[in-house]
């Protein structure tokens, strides 16, 4: 019968073969033919029986795949809420920025920005006594002195740094430019520092803040019950998602006082770890008895504090770590997969 079929096939195609050669096929229908010819010369190999000891064969010289234990973690962060400090050089480039809108703008008359006799012109025109330059922030400068080419900025300047660009926005910002006649008994307008950047628990050096460390990113890394430090971590349930268990995951381990949400339904990155015999060494290698991996879910929290009183999983506290920190908290092996995951800052 398989004898009679591939027959019957390749009468077919002689056929068909001939009424192409004759012009009694149209192009669509010949584009179809040529499909069907590799179908029937595929169908052909299929066909070819396969024998049992060859198969038993293949699976016999495979090697043996250890058992997956697959989990759900968590990368719970907090965005920085500063910006990063400047560097030297952003310092300089930024007050070379300044002075250079204050050069340009030298040219024009005031009138050209306040208009004549109004009381910003008058504003203007005492404050002017005390700065004796247009700018608040970049120093004394003038234009019309035989030196005033010489205003490149030194190396170590003080009018680079934030601090003093701040204190001299405020006392500009307080002072009325009249004397103390003037003035009278009128009270001089209080002026609110900004808040510095570095924190009470930056000064107090707590780890379990997240008022800490503001310019950073900051992940949570919890003490499992063994003593070492990694991410929270448990195991997939049956006919659970990654996206389920990274909530269910966030209940079990920090409590319902945490303001979260989970960023995307994908994984940010995985982690596996390999099980192996405790005979297994460096002068006894040996194949794994099993393996852990486990798929890590990006999440933010906007407020709120991991409460660890009830959490289901032992966990015997927590810390709120930038990525330097986490290095300096994990094993190596532990640190290696999971940096790709941390940003930078």
């Amino acid at each position: 019968m398989e004898s009679t079929r591939i027959w019957s096939v390749g009468w077919r195609a002689g056929v068909t073969g001939r009424r192409w050669a004759e012009g009694h096929v149209c192009r669509t229908c010949q584009q179809g033919i040529q499909r069907r010819r590799y179908a029937v010369a595929t169908a052909a190999v299929e066909s070819s029986p396969v024998s049992h000891d060859e198969h038993s064969t293949v699976l016999q010289s495979s090697t043996t795949v250890p058992d997956f234990r697959v989990k759900a973690g968590i990368l719970l962060a907090r965005a920085p809420l500063l910006t990063r400090d400047l560097t030297p050089f952003e310092k300089s480039f930024y007050f070379y920025q300044r002075r250079l809108n204050e050069r340009l703008a030298l040219p024009f008359t005031r009138y050209f920005y306040f208009k004549k006799g109004t009381p910003a012109d008058l504003e203007w025109k005492r404050k002017m006594k005390d700065r004796r330059t247009a700018a608040r922030d970049i120093g004394l400068y003038n234009a019309y002195r035989s030196e005033s080419w010489n205003d490149e900025l030194l190396v170590g300047a003080k009018e680079s740094e934030i601090e003093h660009v701040v204190d001299a926005l405020i006392t500009d910002a307080e002072s009325t430019g009249s004397t103390e006649e003037q003035v009278g008994e009128r009270k001089k307008d209080k002026v609110d520092r900004p808040q510095p950047r570095q924190t009470e628990a930056d000064r107090r050096g707590d780890l379990t803040s997240l008022n800490r460390r503001l310019d950073r990113t900051l992940y949570l890394v919890a003490e499992q019950p063994e003593g070492r430090w990694s991410l929270p971590s448990s195991d997939l349930r049956p006919r659970e998602n990654l996206y389920q268990a990274a909530e269910r995951l966030l209940v079990h381990s920090g409590g319902i006082n945490m303001n979260t949400w989970v960023v995307g339904r994908v994984p940010v990155g995985h982690c596996t770890y390999h099980h192996f015999p405790p005979e297994s060494g460096r002068n006894n290698p040996s194949e794994p008895t099993s393996s852990d991996i486990t798929f890590f879910m990006k999440v933010r929290i906007m407020a709120g504090q991991p409460d660890l009183a009830a959490n289901r999983l032992g966990l015997l506290s927590y810390r709120w770590l930038c990525k330097e920190e986490i290095q300096s908290h994990v094993n190596p092996w532990y640190w290696s997969n999971i940096k790709n995951m941390l940003a930078d800052r």
